[in-house]
């Protein structure tokens, strides 16, 4: 009874620190865009210097990746992710001072932690709530939809009320109480006896999970290409839709209103598609669907820019299914929570340095052509590559070396959960 006990109260803390992980995984990024205006006037920021502060993040997002799964096996899950939230609530902060170089600097530490953090996401679930993927990732990803909208929602007011230092440094709050959170469970883990850190747990027979094995897995490359065709779209709408709808008569206030909008859609949709997903035989139905969607909300804003709102809407229905969706066949296709956290820092490291040529694409192609419709038309090509990869990553099976016929279909429902 005592050890049900603590199981069942290592579980609610674990529980707790995923939910405190994942409010802080996007608010530091999509509270910038509405008021880079103001940001830009007050610390005298060049147009290049603010399309280079848009890309910076997720540029860091893929660059950190790759270092989340090794720090994890040296110092465990639980002792990266408590670094991981310091590194995020430091760098939000340091975005207090209003000089380039410590905004510059507290961009690249927050998007260093939020890097390790996305990447351990999926080693925290499978770890600890292997039975539950699906509905734990679909909570992961609806509080990290709810926290992007909110920061993007609340930036323009507070803006407004106290100025763009509290419209940014707000957010280095939670990722304080993150930190606060997660280092018992890390201390927790670093004194336990008998047991390998978290990230250290063998694979399966039949199973490669080697770093080098991922890397000549089609799978594993498919998985790492659509979440980065994802992430391009989802992080250059977050930061040129208010100024694509600023070009068409919108005022500051509801560009932003708009962003917020395309991330307050994503809040449902982040617990629902990964829920339906983990029980489908196959994902690709829900692949088409998305990208379908997808191309409409392009092609309406390029050809009816009038009926803003509306596009806006269809996006967000969009992005906000298809970056659940590539979490979730991240997960699925992942036979162990060691195998999960390395692909999931190669898909993230691929994925998102691949993503960060967006956002500063789109500002050049702008710059040098003088309308939106240009990058709008990239954007819509990108969406063919996209469905490629995620038809591709959805098939049944996982990364690395196949398992035997016979035991295939238990890991795989033992994945799903």
């Amino acid at each position: 009874m005592p050890s049900t006990t603590a199981s069942r109260t290592a579980r609610t803390w674990a529980l707790a620190g995923l939910v405190i992980l994942t409010v802080n995984l996007r608010a530091a990024i999509t509270g910038i865009s509405p008021v880079l205006d103001d940001l830009q006037h007050a610390v005298h920021l060049t147009d290049t210097a603010v399309s280079v502060l848009t890309t910076l993040p997720v540029l860091c997002l893929g660059a950190f990746a790759a270092l989340a799964p090794v720090i994890a096996r040296r110092v465990g899950t639980e002792s990266a992710i408590t670094g991981a939230l310091l590194l995020i609530s430091t760098g939000v902060a340091l975005r207090l001072f209003p000089t380039s170089a410590c905004l510059f600097t507290g961009t690249v530490l927050a998007g260093a932690g939020i890097a390790i953090g996305n990447v351990l996401l999926p080693a925290v679930i499978k770890q600890h709530f292997a039975d539950r993927v699906g509905p734990l990732t679909g909570l992961a990803m609806t509080l990290t939809a709810c926290s992007g909208a909110v920061a993007a929602g609340l930036a323009v007011p507070l803006d407004h009320a106290a100025g763009w230092r509290a419209a940014l440094a707000v957010w280095s709050l939670p990722a304080a109480a993150g930190a606060v959170l997660w280092a018992p469970l890390a201390v927790r883990q670093r004194t336990r006896s008998g047991r390998a850190p978290a990230g250290r747990h063998t694979a399966p027979s039949g199973y490669d999970g080697t770093p080098e094995s991922l890397l000549r897995s089609p799978l594993a490359w498919s998985v790492a290409v659509f979440l980065g065709a994802v992430s391009l779209m989802f992080y250059a709408l977050v930061a040129w839709l208010p100024e694509i709808m600023r070009s068409h008569g919108a005022s500051q206030a509801t560009a932003g209103a708009m962003v917020s909008v395309l991330l307050t859609i994503g809040i449902p949709l982040g617990f629902a598609v990964p829920v339906i997903a983990a029980r489908l035989p196959s994902q690709r139905p829900m692949m088409l669907a998305v990208t379908a969607v997808k191309v409409v909300g392009l092609v309406g804003i390029l050809t009816a820019p009038s009926a803003g709102w509306l596009w806006v809407c269809v996006l967000g229905l969009a992005t906000g299914s298809a970056f659940p969706l590539a979490m979730t066949v991240l997960a699925l296709r992942s036979p162990n929570p060691a195998v999960a956290a390395r692909l999931s820092g190669m898909a993230q490291t691929v994925g998102y340095l691949l993503a960060g040529v967006g956002p500063g694409l789109l500002g050049l192609l702008h710059a040098l052509t003088g309308t939106w419709q240009i990058p709008l038309l990239l954007l819509l090509a990108l969406v063919v590559p996209e469905t490629a990869a995620g038809l591709i990553s959805s098939r049944p099976g996982f990364v690395a070396a196949p398992a035997p016929a016979a035991a295939e279909p238990v890991h795989e429902k033992a994945a799903v959960g």
